[in-house]
C-alpha cells in the first residue's frame, strides 16, 4: 500500500516512520526537507491514501490553495480548533472532501516515542467504519488501534486537552504539588466532556484514549509543547518569548482563544480554559489560581 504524508514536522515524520513498517510511505512539506522518500506535493496528492499532519491554524488556507479532490481517502492526524472561525477540523475538511472519505486520528502519541517504536494505543474515528479499519490496518504492531464513529468527541478532546496541558504546566511551574495537578486534570476532564457533549460528543470518548489518555500524557510531560508553554508562563515569561524558544507550534495557545469565544457564545461553563486564556493575555498566574479556587 502507498501512503502519502502531508506535513514534514516531527509528527508527520513520526507517522511516516510508523506507517512505513507495513506500507510504502512518501512525505512532503511546505519547504523541501532532507527526508526519506520526499516527493513534491503534486505527486503526493495523486495517492489514494493520504495522512494530513498540518498545523490546525493553517489547514483551511492550505486546503483552499493546494487541494483538489480526486476521491482520496484521508486520515487527519492534527488536533485543534481554527482560532479565526471557531471551526473544528472536521468542519474544515468536510468543505473539501465527503464525510465518507475522512477519518481522524486521536489518542496519546508523542512523536519522539513513536520514532523509538515505543508502544501506544490510538483511535481512528470516522463515519465510514470500513475506511477507519483500512487506516487502522496500516499501523505497525507497536501501535494498537481502535475504531470509533465519535468524530466530534475525538475532535473536542484532542483540541481541549492542549489547553488543560497549559494549565498543568502553570500548576507545576508554580510548584503547587501533586494534589493540585491531580485535581486540575480531574476537573479539566470534566470540563472537556461538558464542552464536547454540547456538540453531541459521547461520554465514553472522554473516558478513553482520545480523552483521558491523551490528556494525561500531554499534561504531565516536558515532551509536550503545551505543557512547556505553561511552565514558561508560571516563570513570568511572555507568550511571544515562550513560542520563540519553543520554535514549534503549540496548538493550545490558539485553541484557548477559540474555546473561550465558543463558550461565551454558547454559554458553556469553562473555568479552567477561561483562566488559561486570561493568563495567555497577561494575567498573573497566581491571581488566576486564586480566582479559579473561588469559582
Amino acid at each position: 500500500m502507498k501512503i502519502g504524508i502531508i506535513g514534514g514536522g516531527k509528527w508527520g515524520q513520526a507517522l511516516a516512520f510508523a506507517l512505513s513498517q507495513k506500507c510504502k510511505v512518501y512525505i512532503t512539506s511546505r519547504s523541501k526537507k532532507e527526508l526519506k522518500n520526499f516527493l513534491p506535493l503534486r505527486d503526493i496528492l495523486e495517492f489514494e491514501y493520504l495522512v494530513f499532519a498540518l498545523p490546525a491554524q493553517i489547514t483551511d488556507e492550505w486546503l483552499k490553495n493546494n487541494f483538489s479532490f480526486k476521491n482520496q481517502k484521508v486520515l487527519v492526524a492534527s488536533k485543534g480548533i481554527d482560532a479565526k472561525t471557531g471551526r473544528f477540523l472536521n468542519e474544515i475538511y468536510e468543505e473539501y472532501l465527503p464525510k465518507g472519505n475522512l477519518s481522524y486520528l486521536s489518542g496519546p502519541s508523542f512523536a519522539a516515542e513513536v520514532l523509538k517504536s515505543l508502544p501506544t494505543a490510538l483511535v481512528v474515528n470516522s463515519t465510514n467504519l470500513e475506511l477507519a479499519r483500512s487506516f487502522s490496518s496500516f499501523f505497525p504492531d507497536f501501535i494498537k488501534t481502535y475504531i470509533s464513529d465519535d468524530i466530534i468527541g475525538a475532535e473536542t478532546a484532542g483540541a481541549y486537552k492542549n489547553v488543560i496541558a497549559i494549565a498543568s504546566g502553570i500548576c507545576d511551574g508554580l510548584g503547587l504539588g501533586n494534589n493540585a495537578r491531580a485535581s486540575l486534570l480531574a476537573r479539566g476532564l470534566v470540563e472537556m466532556e461538558r464542552f464536547g457533549k454540547y456538540f453531541g460528543a459521547k461520554e465514553e470518548t472522554f473516558l478513553g484514549l482520545s480523552g483521558a489518555g491523551d490528556l494525561f500524557l500531554t499534561a504531565s510531560s516536558t515532551l509536550s509543547r503545551n505543557y512547556r508553554v505553561g511552565l514558561g508562563l508560571a516563570l513570568g515569561k511572555k507568550i511571544d518569548e515562550i513560542l520563540e524558544e519553543l520554535g514549534e507550534v503549540a496548538e493550545g495557545v490558539y485553541t484557548a482563544a477559540a474555546i473561550e469565544k465558543i463558550a461565551r457564545q454558547k454559554d458553556i461553563y469553562i473555568p479552567i480554559a477561561s483562566e488559561v486564556k486570561k493568563v495567555l493575555d497577561g494575567k498573573d498566574p497566581r491571581k488566576s489560581l486564586e480566582d479559579l479556587l473561588k469559582s
